[in-house]
């Protein structure tokens, strides 16, 4: 998969489905699945590391989670998903140069074919461009855009007109730049209807609503292995719970089994058991 060919997809009408993978076991799984995109997203700052946020999260750090992504998948390279990485906070934000450095030395030293970014500013859509014009494929992302948590916060974005037309401008504007798609994630679903259809480029919705060209979701938070769940994700299963309780089940028998009994030590007052002797070596060429 290439990202040019997520464009034959929109225009076939055929569903683009994105899964996020993290390292090699996650990334078979998703792969097993069916998934077209893998994205490696910052996501994993909370999902794997532990943070609250993903700005912690380090461009060294993304480098080697998609390293693992590489090593889990099995497919021959042509067939393999495409694989995606995010850009982590202030990897892209300090200038052009910076960007291109950080951009390059992800599709260098990982399978990953393409990154993502947040933002439809200026300053980004000159970012996108020119990792563009420097052979580095880009996915945008607008709507909420955790990078900008301590501005934006997780609620929904765009719920006004005047919100709703800067969205749309900055979607036009990465497209111009040579975005091969944009992620929308929790905008109004006519919002994102509509841009579908206004876009050449593939949309990916995320609490975005179904009017999209595809979808991208959390692996973690589909399988319910996070404690809190987006409100536009519920869970497939309780995966947490039924990990728990099998994992508790296999303590407890660890518990309640019964040692074998322990050989007495060989020494004064405790004879070595007879043993058989040993068969005699096979002669060698």
């Amino acid at each position: 998969m290439r990202p040019g060919d997520l464009l034959s997809h929109k225009q076939a009408g055929r569903p683009i489905a994105v899964l996020t993978a993290w390292d090699a076991l996650s990334a078979a799984l998703v792969e097993e699945a069916g998934a077209e995109v893998i994205l490696v997203g910052d996501s994993l700052a909370m999902v794997v590391l532990g943070h609250a946020t993903t700005l912690p999260v380090s461009l060294e750090e993304m480098i080697l989670h998609t390293q693992a992504v590489g090593r889990g998948l099995r497919r021959p390279p042509a067939s393999q998903p495409l694989v995606v990485t995010d850009l982590p906070f202030l990897s892209y934000q300090c200038g052009l140069d910076d960007a291109v450095a950080a951009a390059g030395q992800v599709l260098k030293a990982t399978p990953a074919a393409a990154v993502k970014l947040e933002g439809g500013e200026p300053e980004t859509v000159a970012v996108v461009d020119r990792l563009v014009r420097s052979g580095i494929p880009v996915m945008g992302h607008l709507g909420l855009t955790p990078q900008s948590v301590h501005r934006l916060g997780y609620r929904r974005q765009a719920n006004d007109p005047i919100s709703q037309e800067r969205l749309r401008r900055a979607a036009l504007d990465l497209e111009a730049a040579g975005c091969f798609s944009l992620v929308l994630e929790h905008v109004p679903a006519e919002l994102a209807g509509s841009l579908r259809r206004e876009l050449t480029i593939p949309v990916i919705g995320i609490g975005a609503g179904d009017d999209c060209d595809g979808q991208v979701r959390v692996t973690a938070d589909l399988l319910g292995l996070t404690e809190r769940q987006p409100p536009f994700c519920p869970p497939l299963l309780n995966g947490r719970q039924l990990s728990i309780t099998a994992l508790r089940g296999w303590v407890e028998g660890v518990g309640q089994a019964k040692p074998p009994a322990l050989t007495p030590p060989a020494g004064p007052g405790h004879p070595a058991p007879p043993t058989t002797p040993a068969a005699p070596a096979a002669p060698h060429c």
